[in-house]
């Protein structure tokens, strides 16, 4: 039985948490074969090649419960998966969207980056982490590398500053796994070797956040606003 009371503590202290074998095997495979009906093995880029260029990101993403895919509704109602995320969020919190990302063989994955600013240490998104498929640095690459506890750090440093990335640990998650992952800490996806690689993101965020807190990433070399695709400065 899950203690969510010792998991919200590791995940406060160390900015994420990985629980393997969360989610029932069958329905992740049927995830799975819906997310690679939608796609395909080539499937085009959605982002301009400037900033898959500048961000170092190779991901496409896919919001299937915006496409009708009801069946995705299954992890927002879990019940262990709902209760987990009231006792690190709390009252109020709310769901924001699911969004599958998906990326293709030899590709770069995503470069060192927060997912929304940290101007405000209280706002912030809850990256909900699902895997469909097992994530083998052998076999597929794009691990999940990130920093333990930087969510606590303030902004990502820029390429001109100390940044420490023997402190970065690498995660390889299985099929039915669930990563949480606080939106300030500093991660990054390894390069995919692989015929694909995907994970799927449940994200949510605490009462009194702004809805359009993931609007804005930090990379390393600039502060991106996706709903204008502008780079609002360069680092």
């Amino acid at each position: 039985m899950l203690n969510n009371r010792t998991l919200a503590q590791d995940f406060w202290k160390y900015g994420y948490i990985h629980l393997p074998g969360f989610f029932d095997s069958d329905l992740m495979r049927l995830y799975n074969n819906k997310i690679l009906s939608h796609f395909g093995m080539d499937p085009q880029y959605i982002h301009s090649d400037a900033f898959i260029e500048q961000s170092g990101t190779d991901v496409i993403p896919w919001f299937p419960q915006k496409d009708g895919e009801t069946c995705f509704d299954a992890v927002n109602n879990h019940q262990d998966f709902v209760s987990l995320t009231q006792e690190i969020l709390g009252d109020g919190w709310y769901e924001q969207y699911c969004m599958v990302m998906f990326s293709k063989k030899d590709t770069l994955g995503q470069a060192w980056h927060q997912d929304c600013v940290c101007d405000n240490p209280q706002h912030f998104n809850l990256n909900r982490l699902i895997y469909t498929m097992d994530i083998s640095a052998d076999t597929t690459g794009g691990q999940i590398t990130l920093i333990p506890g930087s969510h606590l750090s303030g902004i990502i440093p820029s390429h001109s500053q100390a940044f420490d990335e023997d402190a970065a640990i690498s995660l390889s998650p299985k099929k039915g796994d669930l990563v949480m992952m606080h939106g300030h800490c500093y991660h990054k996806v390894e390069k995919v070797i692989g015929e694909y690689r995907v994970s799927t993101n449940y994200r949510s965020a605490a009462a009194q956040t702004p809805e359009n807190i993931t609007d804005i990433a930090v990379y390393r070399n600039m502060i991106y606003e996706f709903s204008t695709s502008t780079a609002l400065r360069y680092r």
